[in-house]
C-alpha cells in the first residue's frame, strides 16, 4: 500500500519535473509559465463549467474526492478471507448465531452488514439481491464523481483555447504598437493552452483513472464479502470456502497463499 501511495506521488512529481525542466532547460522563464492571465482563464474556466455543469454541492466535494485519489482507504481482503474462514469453522461448530458476537472484528462495514443480516436469519437470495442493490448504487455513485474529472479532462484544454484565442486577438489589436506588449501578449496566448493541456493530462484524467481503480477495490471486497457470507450461510466447508475465495485473487496471490 504504502509502495503504491509512493508510486502515485512520483508518477506526479515525475510529470511536473519533466513538463516544466523541458521548458526551463530550453530558456523558459518562471514569469513567463506562471503568468496570471492564462491561470485564470484555464482554472476559473473550468471551475466554473463544473459548478454550472454538476451544481456547487458537486464541486464542493473536489477537495475530498482529489484526497481520496491520492490517499484512498486501503481493503486487506486476505485479512478478510481468514476472518470469513474462521467464522464458518465456527458456524459449523457453534452455529451461526455464534457469530453475532465477534462482528466487531470484521474491519469493514459491508461485510459486518451481511454477516448480521445471515445471523438474522435472511435468505441468500435476499442477502444477495440486497448486495446487488448496493453495489449498483455505490457504482452509480462512485461513476458521477469520476465523471466530474473526466470532464474536468475535457473543459481545461478547452479553457486553455479559449485563452490562446483571446491573447491571439489581443496581439492583433496591438499589432504595429510597443514590440514588449506583443510579445507579452503571444506569451499568454500559448501559455494559456500549456496550462490547460498539462492540468488535464496531469492532475484531472489521472485522478479519474485513480477514482476508477479504488470503485474496483471496493467492489473486489463487497464480491468477496458476499460469496463468503453466501457460504457460510450455506454450511460449505471452510476448507472449500478458503479456496473459493483466495481463486477471486489475482494469480500472484493465490500462488503465494497457497504455499503457506
Amino acid at each position: 500500500m504504502i509502495i503504491r501511495k509512493i508510486g502515485t506521488f512520483a508518477g506526479l512529481i515525475l510529470g511536473i519535473a519533466s513538463i516544466f525542466g523541458a521548458f526551463f532547460i530550453e530558456g523558459g522563464s518562471f514569469a513567463a509559465l506562471f503568468l496570471v492571465a492564462p491561470l485564470i482563464i484555464v482554472f476559473g474556466g473550468t471551475f466554473s463549467a463544473v459548478i454550472i455543469g454538476f451544481g456547487l454541492d458537486k464541486f464542493k466535494n473536489i477537495p475530498i474526492l482529489i484526497s481520496l485519489a491520492y490517499f484512498p482507504r486501503h481493503y486487506d481482503v486476505i485479512s478478510l478471507i481468514d476472518i470469513l474462514v474462521e467464522f464458518s469453522v465456527k458456524s459449523r461448530k457453534e452455529g451461526l448465531l455464534a457469530v453475532e458476537k465477534e462482528l466487531d472484528r470484521v474491519p469493514y462495514f459491508f461485510p459486518r452488514k451481511l454477516l448480521k443480516l445471515a445471523v438474522d436469519g435472511t435468505d441468500p437470495d435476499s442477502v444477495e439481491n440486497i448486495t446487488s442493490l448496493e453495489m449498483k448504487a455505490l457504482q452509480d455513485r462512485h461513476y458521477s464523481n469520476i465523471f466530474i474529472f473526466m470532464k474536468m479532462g475535457g473543459y481545461a484544454p478547452t479553457m486553455g483555447i479559449l485563452g490562446t484565442v483571446m491573447g491571439l486577438i489581443m496581439t492583433l489589436a496591438s499589432a504595429g504598437s510597443d514590440p514588449n506588449k506583443l510579445v507579452h501578449n503571444i506569451a499568454s496566448a500559448f501559455i494559456a493552452t500549456l496550462w490547460g493541456v498539462f492540468t488535464a493530462n496531469i492532475f484531472w484524467l489521472p485522478i479519474a483513472d485513480k477514482l476508477k481503480e479504488c470503485h474496483l477495490e471496493e467492489k473486489h471486497m463487497m464480491e468477496i464479502s458476499l460469496e463468503g457470507v453466501l457460504a457460510i450461510e450455506s454450511g460449505e466447508i471452510p476448507s472449500v470456502i478458503r479456496s473459493r475465495l483466495i481463486s477471486m485473487l489475482p494469480q500472484s496471490e493465490q500462488a503465494r497463499l497457497m504455499t503457506l
